[in-house]
């Protein structure tokens, strides 16, 4: 099933944008592992939409366990989690229901699923899910962290205006707590100034804006994951690909590696005080689809928004007609900021389902 992701620990998202709930199921989390809630909620609140940047759609996304957790500890059953939707306005999309938004999924919808796709603020195929998905991740992330494996990501660009990189050879589980304390997440805050302003630009505009985020994860020992089929790149691709406004990924340098020679692009091992490290970090830590010991880098680019508040071209499914659409509603101009801690959670899923994996043998 397309909602449905793992090999080891399996994922399952339910639910839809304007539904009674929105869910996940998480079968295969080792028991008597303690899970903090209240330090979830807090990387839940990551993703809200919390200011004018943002949706006026507010959520307070706080999980229900109904299984899986006995005094806050795994028990070896599927951990259950549902999250009630409490302000939805289905009206706003009566006017849709046989004109698709460009760039939606709705055309594509209608044609798989006919008369009873659901629509309505993008129905199970809308960035909505993904509260649930952070669920799965923000668990996984304490789980990983007991294993010393951090995750952390930022906004690398927005709208062409960047932030620093993360430094691929020293980066660190400091760095990434640093980010996940600030409001808009970038490492220097010069940047979030302009950053901030562009989007307020693009909602004044009646468009959307769309960015990239750098994300990396520390702590991996060499030799976790599997060449072909299995390897880390295909594991995570797979995961952040399940946000759905993620339209490219790329590990250590990525498209930019085809511009270099060997030489350039290839990463000189040494011997250090605990270890074999690489001098640079061109591969992004990943060789052969396995980790090498070195932080592990990626980018995903997302797209702006397609729901603008300007006049488009769409067609009347209904009447086989050219028409146009204006899209009214709650909206956000830009989803790169509320993107980064989906990214995180993605990731963490990835890499806690390859540790399990291995371990299974």
């Amino acid at each position: 099933m397309s909602s449905v992701y793992g090999e080891t620990l399996k994922v399952s998202l339910f639910g839809q944008s304007h539904s009674e709930f929105i869910g996940v199921v998480i079968d295969g989390m080792p028991s008597g592992f303690k899970v903090d809630i209240p330090r979830l909620q807090r990387f839940m609140l990551r993703r809200a939409a919390r200011s004018a940047l943002s949706t006026k759609r507010q959520e307070p996304d706080v999980p229900e366990f109904l299984s899986g957790l006995t005094d806050g500890v795994t028990c070896g059953a599927p951990i259950c989690a549902v999250i009630r939707n409490t302000n939805v306005k289905s009206g706003d999309y009566d006017s849709l229901r046989c004109i698709p938004r460009p760039s939606h999924a709705d055309y594509a919808a209608m044609c798989k699923h006919g008369k009873a796709a659901d629509l309505r603020g993008g129905g199970h195929l809308s960035g909505r899910i993904t509260a649930a998905l952070c669920v799965a991740g923000g668990i996984c992330l304490q789980y990983l962290e007991n294993a010393g494996i951090s995750i952390g990501a930022h906004i690398y660009s927005l709208a062409g205006i960047k932030d620093t990189p993360f430094n691929p050879v020293s980066v660190s589980a400091k760095d990434f707590l640093s980010i996940a304390e600030k409001d808009f997440p970038v490492i220097i805050d010069s940047a979030s100034d302009k950053m901030m302003s562009r989007i307020m630009q693009a909602r004044e505009a009646k468009d959307s804006i769309g960015g990239i985020i750098e994300f990396a994860v520390t702590g991996l020992k060499p030799g976790l994951g599997a060449p072909h089929f299995g390897g880390l790149e295909n594991r995570i691709s797979a995961a952040v690909f399940g946000i759905p406004a993620v339209k490219g990924i790329e590990f250590g340098n990525g498209f930019a590696c085809a511009d270099m020679t060997g030489s350039e692009n290839n990463d000189a091992f040494y011997i250090g005080d605990d270890g074999v490290y690489t001098a640079t970090n061109n591969s992004g830590g990943i060789n052969g689809g396995m980790s090498n010991g070195m932080p592990l880098i990626g980018r995903a680019a997302i797209k702006p928004t397609p729901s603008v508040s300007q006049e488009q071209d769409s067609v009347n499914m209904e009447t086989g007609k050219n028409t146009s659409i204006t899209i009214s509603g709650r909206h956000d101009p830009c989803i790169v900021h509320r993107a980064v801690p989906c990214l995180e959670a993605a990731v963490a899923i990835a890499i806690t389902d390859t540790i399990l994996t291995d371990k299974r043998g």
